[in-house]
C-alpha cells in the first residue's frame, strides 16, 4: 500500500550522493520524487514509485510551483531532501562578483526557498523530516573553499536555528556533512574553479585545490554506502541534527573542535571580562 510507503522529494537526482540516495529509497519500496534541471535521470523505477520534475534552484516561483505539484502526487511528503549544489574552489580574493552571488544563490537561497516553500505542508502534516545535505567545508572550512564554505556554513545556521522552531510542530531536521565522496563531484560538472589566479595564494588556497583535483576519482567515500546512512538516520526514533560522513570528515570534525575549545578555554578570562561587575542587592 502506497500509505505504508515514505514519499521522499530529492533534489539534484541526475549525479552523486543525490543519485545514490534516490536509488537506494527506490530499491527499499518507497516512493521518489525527484528533481533535475531537466526533469531527467537514470535511475531504476516504474511510474507509481519515481516521478522525475524539473527544478531550478535559482527560481524561487518555480520551487514554490514544483513543491506544490510535489505534494499533489501523493497528498503527502514525509522526507525532503535539499541535495542540489555545486562547488566553487580558489581564494576568496580570486572570486568574482558573479561567482559569489552564483555559489550563494544556488546552495544557500536555492536551500531556503526550498524549506520556506515546504514548511506549510510539513505544518498541515504536522509531521515530515528535513535532510539538508550541507559539507565538512561547512563544519570545519579550508583554505581554497571560502565562499563554498561561506554557502554551507549559512546552511548550517539556518537548519540549527530552525530545528528549534520546528520541533514542537513534529518536524525533524538533519544536517549531513559529508567528507570526500566518490562521485564526480570533483568534476567540471559540479566545481566551479575561480578564472583569477594569484600566486601569493599557491602555498594555501592554490595547494589545496590541487589535491582535491589529484584525488578525484579515488576519494574514501561510498556513496552508496552514504545513501544508507542517510536512510538509518531518518529511519532513526532520534534522528541526528548532525550526520557527518567519513572518516575524513569526522577526523576534521575532531579536529575543529579540539582546536575551538583549546581557543575558548585559552580566551576565557578576557571573555567573561566584557560582563558588568555583578550588582550586591543589600
Amino acid at each position: 500500500m502506497t500509505n505504508n510507503k515514505k514519499i521522499w522529494l530529492i533534489t539534484g537526482v541526475s549525479r552523486g550522493l543525490g543519485k545514490a540516495l534516490a536509488q537506494a529509497v527506490l530499491d527499499r519500496g518507497d516512493i521518489v520524487i525527484g528533481t533535475t534541471r531537466n526533469g531527467k535521470a537514470d535511475l531504476s523505477g516504474d511510474a507509481d514509485s519515481l516521478h522525475l520534475l524539473k527544478l531550478e534552484l535559482t527560481d524561487p516561483v518555480q520551487i514554490k510551483q514544483t513543491i506544490e505539484v510535489a505534494y499533489q502526487l501523493h497528498g503527502r511528503l514525509n522526507v525532503v531532501v535539499n541535495n542540489a549544489g555545486y562547488g566553487l574552489l580558489g581564494a576568496l580574493e580570486e572570486a568574482s562578483d558573479q561567482d559569489i552571488q552564483r555559489v550563494f544563490d544556488v546552495n544557500f537561497f536555492g536551500v531556503v526557498h526550498l524549506i520556506r516553500a515546504i514548511l506549510p505542508y510539513f505544518r498541515q502534516q504536522q509531521s515530515g523530516h528535513l535532510v539538508n545535505i550541507s559539507s565538512i567545508a561547512g563544519l570545519a572550512p579550508m583554505a581554497g573553499s571560502s565562499l563554498y564554505a561561506a554557502a554551507k556554513s549559512a546552511v548550517e545556521g539556518v537548519s540549527q536555528a530552525l530545528a528549534q522552531e520546528v520541533e514542537p510542530l513534529g518536524i525533524k531536521v538533519t544536517l549531513v556533512e559529508p567528507g570526500a565522496f566518490r562521485t564526480d563531484f570533483l568534476s567540471d560538472h559540479s566545481i566551479v574553479n575561480s578564472q583569477i589566479k594569484i600566486a601569493d595564494y599557491q602555498l594555501t588556497s592554490g595547494k589545496m585545490v590541487q589535491h582535491l583535483a589529484d584525488i578525484a576519482g579515488k576519494q574514501l567515500g561510498n556513496p552508496d554506502l552514504g545513501a544508507q546512512a542517510i536512510i538509518q538516520a531518518v529511519e532513526a526514533k532520534e534522528p541526528p541534527l548532525h550526520l557527518v560522513l567519513g572518516s575524513d570528515a569526522l577526523k576534521r570534525t575532531r579536529a575543529k573542535l579540539e582546536a575551538m575549545t583549546k581557543n575558548v578555554n585559552a580566551w576565557e578570562v578576557v571573555s567573561k571580562s566584557t560582563d558588568f561587575p555583578d550588582q550586591v542587592t543589600t
